[in-house]
């Protein structure tokens, strides 16, 4: 032997051979190549391996392994040229053995190779190189036993050619070079560690290392030797070859067969130790997603294995790939020696048992991949559930006292392994016999924390939809399924599990009902009792899997018998479980269609129960807060009914029933917030399904008695509302703290009545939605923020609106808005910041606003007094002034008679009785609320003067102007008042002017108001800055002029010079320069021009003068009276001002004797400026001085006339000829 192994040896030349004919090289064969591969689970296999490449299916086809290839009388091996039908039979051991010197070379590579990144190159190449020849020497085996072996027959002695000789030693020659190749290689489990590293080399390119060309070259040895002994069998017809070399020399029997099954065995158990090796480092949550198999070529190895023993078996009734694998993997689990023939598999494995289940669950999905190497749905690998559920036994054994963590994963690979095959009904009910007797386990897996603990529903719907999860399974490589681990607990599933299987019989064959009466047989009325909170939810989540595959009505109602057990004392939690699974069932029941009135009543007679003791007064705080889990839980779950309902006709309104009429009144505010929300979710369903009902009812024509039918059910929804919560609804409209809920459902019954009057109560009619309205949106007790949420609801309802066209409604909500206007500040803090009631009061009151003004009636106003709506949304006050002045134009543009009357009446009910709107705000400490309050009225007063000086508002004027303007006291109104009395001095001023049987008194309320702000408001001392902002300055001095502000000033002048400008005796009246630089402010500010209004303060600014010596008086006279000459002399342009003439005649007068030489001083001022005036007084101002000397009796007073004398110095011609003729006197 020692010579087939020489490394000397070199092939004798064939005579045959010639240059020609090895020109044309074969193809590169199929092998093992993963360095391109992407190493996906379920991802294609190599493009150059066997199955890829066909070389698979033309195996099990018993066709030629490379048409294309050896058709050439020379083929070259190992670099030399050989006869292409005859080297195998000819030189075998040659071939073989230079076959065995390439793997020495290449092993040679691997021990020499270092890590010289220079020669990797050079390295690679020549590995490459050793590894392709000894493949396709291989191939040229499988070629050649494919093509020129037949089977041999008894040879003739004498007659028989020596080549036919040699060529009937081939298969037992092939056999024993088959068998030494084994031997030279070895197993895959003895290589070296450098060398088995290679299965970890991921993607490096076109560079490999030369231990990587080794260990595949492995892999395609030990396949080809199965390969090629399976292609000897398939030949020779059955005929059993032996190694008649090897039994003559060790007294062994050596057959292709038994050759075959030992190779076959280790190289399972090679591969099994590989994948063990690796499961050392799965953790349980990526059991799925983490594969057996080192690299793609073992992955492709074990997929050519499968179909090669699949194959066998049904061709040649050989064991199964199962049958090998559970031989194998069978002692492993129950701890007993491995069987001889599966030698060497390691004993230290972590976990046999996860090890196994999760080996047979990939090994199962190989067996999805086709012969072409494409993963499909199809079955290519049988299933192995008698094998499978011997593992489940060990799994559920209670002996074995598994925790959750492993056999969450066992039984996520068993719903792995029933979607690769059919569901098995005995594995389902040996799980089913675990789980009933560990149904209060809690199924959680610590080091996972929440993760871990599945879903938790806390509604019937989540609830529905979590049993819903179970009943539709993820795609078995989804990462839905892969995570199955981290999202759900071994219970669930299993419940998955139970779902396949039960889906697999729809019709209800004998393994759905052999599941079905397992299921009902665990359960007593002993069980039930002994359920926990957590048992119970896997009873409930268990039923409802079985009800959504199953006879729905049938577990329905051995779901109900077996609750029923239950205690009536049964913990709170367990009551919030039960009535949350019956409602789901409810869902379940409506979503097929079928009436729920049973289900239902059950339901609400558990709930009035508890309803009444949350009611009960004895009950204790602490059970009461207790209570309301249950009760809460059965609001949200009948929501959910309502909500997912699509037509509201199977009774669903059994669920309303007295129990609210306990609930509700013990509700405190966050529960009531709850019960509130559940009342708005019902109310919007059922008005949904109603105006549904109603647009589809024209298409079903053919059944108008279902059509019927379903109104009937709707008006019985509706009346359970209407008696069941409306009447608590109305007690909770007057709070001073209303929930905004109460707005919203009241607007929802609002709604109700508006899409079905008739199912109002007696009370409401004839008219349910205006006197649902007058309760919740027109009172004037009303809480702002209930009335500013409860309107916008219904006025952004296009249809609610037109049916209100008739009659006051439209006015009633303006006249809500409007007292929610006046009082948007009452609910701030006591510091004046916003509260958050004060927030949301103005955020609802702006989209109020904005509804209010679209509403036709305020359109049509603002469109006759051109005011078009904003295109823009406004803010409160600012619609507010727009609207007040629209309805002032509007009233102001009408001539009728009646139509005017009807105006003021519309204008009066718009602001009913304002005063005890504005009260709150004026008692309030508030200054915006006063601010605001003082400034609308006032806008009121001013735009609306003509309509209020009817006999009809003018006594809402008289009170406006008691309590705002003529208060006792005005401690907290100063600034108010300041900002907003112009508007209220104009108004008034107007309304005196036009009032028909009041004006008198309204002059005078005019005057009083005046005379009380000019002085309130009047500095101490003259002040330039605070005269200019005086409110009665600016209410007098508008803007644009205009015919009422002259009056208005008429009024300002009349009352100063009256109240303010007089002296008395020699003494000036108080504050004389502040008064005086007002009355100049005044007239500064106006531009009237006539002589009339000019003149009247001409008397008191003369007076001021004439007796006052202050600079600063004299001066703001001095400038004042300049002011009113000129203005007077401009308007007098046909001669001097008459008026101007009759007011100095009589100061002249007045004065005579007394204060002469002051006179003529003040005298000489008006000369300066308008000479005329004073010439047209020149007789008088002699005849005064000629009485006062008379008077005197000394003659001439020399004094008096020098002073005079100036004075006429000033005149001009007339001055200069009195002056003549007074010298002549």
């Amino acid at each position: 032997m020692a010579d087939d192994f020489s490394q000397s040896l070199t092939p004798p030349v064939s005579p045959f051979a010639t240059d020609s004919l090895c020109e044309l090289t074969p193809a590169r064969p199929p092998c093992f190549c993963c360095s391109e591969t992407k190493d996906e689970p379920n991802g294609a296999l190599s493009p150059d391996g066997y199955v890829t490449r066909g070389s698979l299916k033309r195996l099990l086809l018993h066709l030629d392994p490379a048409p294309t290839d050896y058709d050439t009388d020379t083929v070259e091996i190992f670099g030399f040229p050989w006869v292409t039908e005859t080297a195998l039979v000819e030189s075998p051991k040659l071939l073989f053995r230079l076959f065995r010197q390439k793997i020495y070379r290449l092993e040679t590579l691997v021990q020499s190779s270092s890590h010289d990144f220079g020669q990797a190159g050079n390295l690679h190449y020549e590995a490459e190189d050793l590894r392709n020849q000894c493949v396709s020497f291989l191939q040229y085996v499988k070629v050649f036993l494919h093509r020129y072996v037949e089977p041999s027959s008894n040879l003739n002695a004498g007659l028989s050619h020596p080549y036919e000789e040699v060529e009937a030693q081939l298969p037992s020659c092939l056999l024993e070079e088959l068998f030494g190749i084994t031997l030279l290689i070895g197993r895959l489990k003895d290589l070296s560690a450098s060398v088995q590293s290679a299965f970890t080399i991921q993607n490096q390119g076109k560079i490999l290392p030369p231990s990587w060309h080794l260990l595949h070259l492995h892999l395609d040895i030990h396949w080809s030797v199965l390969e090629i002994l399976y292609l000897l069998g398939h030949k020779l017809q059955g005929q059993v070859v032996y190694a008649h070399q090897f039994v003559n020399l060790t007294g062994e029997n050596l057959t292709d067969t038994s050759l075959f099954e030992e190779h076959l065995c280790s190289l399972l158990c090679d591969l099994t130790g590989l994948a063990m090796g690796k499961y050392s480092k799965v953790r349980p949550t990526e059991a799925l997603s983490s594969h057996h198999y080192l690299c793609s070529c073992t992955k492709e190895l074990w997929v050519l294995l499968i179909h090669l023993l699949e194959y066998r078996n049904k061709t040649l009734h050989t064991p199964s790939f199962w049958s090998y694998m559970n031989t194998l993997l069978r002692p492993l689990v129950s701890g007993k020696p491995t069987l001889e023939q599966f030698s060497g598999l390691p004993t230290h494995c972590k976990d046999p048992l996860g090890f196994t289940w999760w080996l047979v669950t990939h090994l199962a999905m190989f067996g999805q991949y086709s012969r072409n190497g494409t993963a499909q749905n199809g079955k290519h690998l049988s299933d192995n559930w008698t094998f499978v559920e011997e593992l489940l036994k060990l799994t559920c054994n209670p002996k074995g006292g598994l925790a959750e963590e492993p056999i969450r994963m066992h039984i996520h690979c068993c719903l792995s392994l029933c979607l690769l095959w059919e569901p098995s009904t005995s594995a389902v009910s040996t799980l089913w016999d675990y789980y009933s007797r560990n149904l209060n386990a809690s199924f959680t897996v610590p080091w996972l924390g929440m993760s871990g603990l599945g879903t938790l529903s806390k509604t019937p719907l989540g609830l529905l939809g979590q049993a819903r999860s179970c009943c539709s399974p993820f795609p078995l490589h989804s990462p839905g399924h892969t995570q199955l681990y981290r999202s759900s607990n071994s219970f669930h599933i299993f419940l998955r599990l139970l779902a396949l299987c039960l889906a697999q019989d729809r019709a209800g064959g004998v393994p759905q009902r052999q599941i079905k009466g397992r299921i009902y047989s665990k359960f007593s009325s002993k069980k039930m009792q002994e359920l926990s909170e957590a048992g119970l939810m896997n009873f409930l989540l268990l039923f409802l899997v079985v009800a959504q595959q199953v006879d729905l009505e049938d577990v329905a109602s051995r779901a109900c018998e077996l609750l029923g057990f239950l205690p009536n004392n049964c913990p709170i939690g367990h009551r919030t479980l039960v009535w949350r699974g019956q409602l789901s069932l409810l869902l379940l029941f409506q979503e097929r269609g079928l009436d729920v009135g049973a289900q239902a009543s059950w339901l609400a007679s558990s709930f009035n129960q508890m309803a009444k003791e949350f009611y009960n007064k004895n009950t204790e705080v602490s059970r009461r807060l207790a209570l309301w889990g249950p009760l809460g839980s059965y609001l949200e779950g009948v929501a959910e009914v309502f909500e997912t309902s699509s037509n509201l006709s199977l009774s669903e309104e059994k669920l309303l029933n007295d129990g609210f009429d306990w609930l509700l009144p013990a509700c405190r505010q966050s529960e009531l917030s709850s019960a509130l929300g559940f009342l708005q979710t019902v109310l919007a369903q059922l008005r949904r399904v109603h105006q549904r009902s109603g647009q589809s009812a024209p298409t079903l024509t053919c059944a108008p008695a279902a059509t019927s039918a379903v109104k009937e059910r709707h008006l019985a929804v509706a009346t359970a509302l209407w008696v069941h919560f409306l009447p608590f609804l109305r007690s909770l409209r007057l709070s001073q703290t209303p929930l905004p809920q109460v707005a919203d459902a009241a607007a929802g019954f609002t709604l109700l009545a508006f899409d079905l009057p008739g199912s109002a109560p007696q009370d409401l009619q004839p008219n349910p939605v205006q006197s649902i309205m007058q309760c919740f949106g027109w009172d004037d007790m009303l809480h702002p923020i209930l009335v500013t949420r409860y309107l916008p609801h219904l006025l952004q309802n296009s249809e609610l609106v037109s049916s209100l066209s008739t009659g006051s409604a439209q006015s009633l909500s303006v006249r809500a808005w409007f007292r929610c206007v006046l009082q948007q500040h009452l609910h701030k803090n006591a510091d004046g910041s916003d509260s958050r009631t004060a927030r949301a009061v103005q955020e609802q009151l702006c989209e109020l606003t904005r509804l209010v003004l679209r509403l036709p009636e305020v359109d049509s106003l603002l469109q006759r007094a051109s005011l078009p709506p904003p295109t823009t949304r406004l803010e409160t006050t600012s619609a507010l002034e727009m609207f007040v002045k629209a309805v002032g134009v509007v009233y102001s543009g009408l001539q009728v008679v009646s139509e005017r009357s009807a105006m003021v009446t519309k204008a009066l009910d718009y602001i009913e009785d304002i005063l005890k709107h504005i009260k709150p705000c004026l008692v309030s400490k508030n200054k915006e609320g006063l601010q605001l309050v003082y400034w609308a009225v006032g806008c009121i007063v001013k735009h609306w003067s003509p309509l209020l000086a009817t006999s009809k508002a003018q006594q809402l004027l008289f009170r406006i102007v008691d309590v705002l303007l003529l208060p006792h006291n005005l401690t907290q109104q100063d600034k108010a008042l300041r900002d907003s009395l112009p508007l209220y001095l104009q108004g008034l001023s107007v309304a005196s002017n036009v009032s028909q049987s009041q004006g008198a008194y309204l002059k005078q309320q005019l005057r009083s108001v005046t005379r009380r702000y000019l002085d309130h408001f009047l500095p101490a001392s003259p002040s330039a800055a605070i005269i200019a902002n005086h409110p009665v300055l600016l209410g007098a001095c508008e803007a644009h002029p205009s015919t009422r502000g002259r009056a208005l000033r008429r009024t300002v002048l009349e009352v100063l010079c009256d109240s303010f400008l007089q002296f008395k005796g020699h003494a000036p009246p108080p504050r004389l320069a502040s008064v005086l630089l007002f009355l100049l402010e005044l007239l500064r500010r106006s531009s009237d021009s006539d002589p009339a209004l000019l003149t009247f303060a001409l008397t008191p600014l003369l007076r001021c003068l004439m007796l006052v010596n202050e600079p600063q008086v004299k001066k703001t006279s001095t400038d004042a009276l300049q002011l009113v000459v000129e203005r007077c002399a401009a308007v007098s342009t046909e001669g001097p001002c008459d008026q101007m003439i009759t007011v100095l005649r009589s100061f002249v007068e007045e004065n005579e004797g007394v204060y002469d030489r002051q006179v003529f001083c003040i005298l000489e001022t008006v000369a300066v400026l308008d000479p005329s005036v004073v010439q047209a007084l020149i007789p008088n101002l002699t005849l005064s001085l000629r009485n006062t000397e008379h008077k005197r009796g000394l003659g001439k007073n020399i004094a008096l006339r020098s002073a005079y004398r100036r004075l006429l110095c000033l005149l001009g011609e007339s001055g200069q000829a009195e002056i003549t003729s007074l010298e002549a006197d």
